[in-house]
């Protein structure tokens, strides 16, 4: 992916400072920008929220332009658009009416499209499956004027289960799968809401990422405030579109611990088939998608990084480690035993790691996820693959899921 210098060279005593002819360019983009937002904000003040491309662009096309789109809106079975007081949701719900339900939360950029081979894979297996869109990705509306924090993704989760006709919230509760960013949000979620979650497994889950991996791209754009606002989201906008191109095997894909990759896994992510259905669509292209035609994609990312919980160290998953210690049966007693009521059953969690992951790095992981859940927290299953699992290797992912849940 290609940057911006932003270097500049400073001469010898009253000498002019050289600035790179980049950052010449981005300023005057900065500057158009600004002027265009200012207008913007001034004619649209009440705005609550930005549109996904349901409203914006999915009207304007025909039915075979609506096909070939690398999300089409029918992607996925069950589709609803849910319209909450921070705008339209998507949600999938499929598979057997009265099978165990299982709720899947995606990652930072790709839309629930990705975990779709994921989720016919355990509806195929008798599991009821749910998912969605997160704010401001696929065909989701993205709120204005909020942080994409734990609190606004937690309320999206439970707007989510709300809007279903079957009971989730019911007893014995749901299984609550996450990946990436989405692990980090499900761990919240099952911190403040454990009675509700049968099981919890993540899958390549941010949350304990450690700070070292921290970029100094990603400091200068999301931390240092030392850019302008405008020229960051510019910045940015160029920084997460990722070049398309055809989809490449696992192998192909060069895997390396990159302190900048908060947009994408590495090759082998950016070029991995998007689904089994549609081969030729890689993850790149409905991420570039989402760049080019959701106006909210951008703003929900950049808050996102900002605000959510994807770097360690992160209080949500002491607090869950304290949730799931109460949980284990003690001296043989049940666990319902604990007085706690259902959820997060013999205290301990499962957690699907890539054995190639340069963005959740393995040995780290397990390592982190000892310390701070303990021995008896997790169970840690290490597959080959990268940050691209749960899309690639679907079925092993699903084998390993509903071996854990059998083990409840």
């Amino acid at each position: 992916m290609g940057y911006f210098n932003l270097a500049f060279t400073v001469g010898a005593a009253r000498q002019p400072t050289t600035l790179a002819p980049g950052l010449v360019v981005a300023a005057a983009a900065c500057i158009s920008a600004a002027t265009l937002l200012w207008r913007h904000a001034r004619s649209h003040s009440t705005l609550l929220h930005a549109p996904s491309p349901n409203k914006t662009v999915v009207p304007t096309l025909s039915e075979p332009q609506l096909r070939s789109l690398p999300y089409p809106p029918d992607a996925l079975p069950g589709g609803r658009d849910v319209d909450t007081p921070y705008g339209s949701i998507r949600v999938y719900e499929w598979g057997p009416e009265h099978g165990e339900r299982i709720l899947f939360v995606h990652g930072i950029s790709t839309p629930s499209v990705a975990l779709g081979d994921l989720g016919h894979e355990m509806a195929g297996r008798g599991y009821r499956v749910m998912m969605f869109d997160l704010f401001g990705r696929g065909y989701s509306d993205a709120p204005c004027g909020l942080a994409y924090d734990t609190r606004l993704y937690v309320t999206q989760l439970l707007l989510v289960l709300a809007s279903s006709a079957s009971p989730w919230a019911a007893a014995p509760g749901f299984h609550l799968v996450g990946y990436s960013m989405g692990g980090a949000l499900s761990v919240a979620f099952a911190r403040y809401f454990p009675h509700l979650v049968r099981s919890l497994c993540l899958i390549a889950p941010c949350g304990l990422i450690r700070r070292r991996h921290v970029g100094w791209r990603s400091w200068l754009y999301y931390d240092s405030g030392v850019l302008p606002e405008c020229l960051v989201t510019y910045l940015v906008r160029r920084r997460i579109r990722p070049r398309t191109g055809p989809a490449r095997s696992v192998a192909e894909g060069g895997r390396i611990v990159n302190g900048d990759a908060d947009a994408n896994g590495g090759a082998g992510f950016d070029g991995a088939a998007i689904s089994k259905a549609k081969p030729e669509v890689t993850v790149s292209s409905v991420v570039a998608w989402q760049v080019d035609h959701h106006e909210g994609f951008v703003m929900a990312f950049l808050s996102t990084i900002r605000n959510a919980p994807i770097y360690a160290p992160q209080e949500d998953w002491t607090a869950l480690s304290s949730i799931l210690q109460a949980r284990r049966p003690r001296g043989g007693a049940p666990t319902n035993d604990t007085g706690l009521g259902a959820g997060l059953k013999h205290g301990k969690i499962l957690i699907v790691l890539g054995k190639d992951d340069g963005v959740i790095v393995m040995a780290e992981t397990v390592e982190d996820v000892n310390t701070v859940l303990g021995p008896d927290g997790a169970k840690c299953v290490v597959l080959e693959g990268g940050h691209e699992l749960p899309i690639t290797s679907s079925v092993d992912v699903a084998e390993s899921i509903e071996a854990f849940l059998q083990e409840l």
